[in-house]
């Protein structure tokens, strides 16, 4: 699989991660005995970047991927983790002390002295324009308990004030061909500054499998179910904010723009292989629910150039269907 410097991280790491949102929580159940075979088929595929957090499971992912790890000594896998949303969401919460306690948890969860990568999970808009913020990750970096840091954002305004910040190593966004908006300033202004590009939600919660159909449901503990509204999270995170009905027509064509390949592909891995082949993107992070999934994932990372004509299908469909939805909003 295809390798890149994860930005100011200076680690390189597969151009198809692993997102392990799902081996925490909100997206069904995942035995441990099934969590520990993901992460080794990912691993089997080329993986070398999981992306996880301190709320996913309220812990338990981080512990899950701290297990395989310890049980795996001799891999180099670069673990990003985040931080900041098991506690209230106001800005007076993201302070050094929280900080040094969060990254603490984290450490043990993974059983590592270090943190590869700690990104600030989607905070408050107006943490990121705090100095304060930045001098405290700065102190976590100085202390050795951290190596690098960076944030994942809601918005390309976001991103671009993140970005602007000598420390950031890396700004986690969620792109993908249902949502373009970070094209046009995010990514030019991460390559010019040296902040590598982790793009999370690329297959739109599953919609650009072309898996779905109007009529498709899930569990009640699936976040597709119960934060279609944004009760729960924004509401971007859930189909990347397109209504549902809306995205499974937009898949359909999807399907048939993929379809129309010259070479033999499926709906998945053309949509991450579109992410994957973007100028300033270091790492995709679709989440795997199989051994199956997983290695199909991997095998997007080394797929040949996506062609012309579909690239410009691909931004038709999203100007026709989707840019009303979700373009001035995130």
């Amino acid at each position: 699989m295809d390798e890149r410097v994860l930005g100011k991280t200076e680690r390189p790491v597969s151009v198809i991660g692993l997102g392990t949102w799902q081996l925490g929580a909100d997206w069904g159940e995942v035995t441990e005995s099934d969590a520990l075979a993901l992460l080794d088929a990912s691993v089997e595929a080329g993986v070398t970047v999981f992306d996880t957090a301190d709320v996913y499971g309220d812990g338990r992912s981080e512990q899950l991927i701290g297990r395989y790890l310890g049980d795996h000594p001799d891999l180099t896998v670069t673990v990003a983790t985040k931080m900041g949303r098991r506690v209230d969401q106001v800005p007076e919460n993201y302070v050094l002390e929280n900080f040094r306690a969060w990254t603490d948890r984290s450490r043990r969860n993974l059983g590592t002295d270090q943190l590869d990568l700690v990104q600030l999970h989607c905070p408050p808009t107006s943490v990121y324009s705090h100095d304060e913020v930045y001098d405290a990750l700065d102190t976590l970096v100085a202390d050795g308990a951290i190596a690098s840091y960076g944030v994942s954002v809601e918005t390309c305004d976001e991103a671009l004030t993140a970005i602007s910040r000598r420390g950031t190593a890396t700004v986690q966004i969620i792109l993908n061909a249902f949502r373009l908006k970070p094209l046009e300033y995010v990514l030019p202004a991460a390559q010019q500054a040296g902040v590598g590009i982790i793009a999370r939600v690329p297959l739109a919660s599953g919609l650009l499998s072309g898996k779905y159909t109007a009529k498709t449901t899930f569990a009640e503990d699936d976040h597709r179910t119960y934060n279609r509204d944004g009760s729960a999270f924004d509401v971007g995170e859930t189909f990347s904010g397109v209504d549902f009905e809306t995205g499974v027509q937009a898949a359909v064509e999807f399907s048939s723009l993929v379809a129309a390949l010259p070479f033999e592909v499926s709906p998945a891995q053309a949509a991450l292989a579109w992410v994957a082949q973007q100028p300033g993107v270091s790492t995709v992070i679709p989440g795997a629910r199989s051994i199956e999934q997983a290695r199909s994932n991997a095998a997007a990372g080394s797929l040949a150039a996506l062609p012309a004509d579909f690239l410009a299908g691909v931004t038709e469909l999203y100007d026709r269907l989707i840019r009303p939805q979700v373009h001035d909003r995130w």
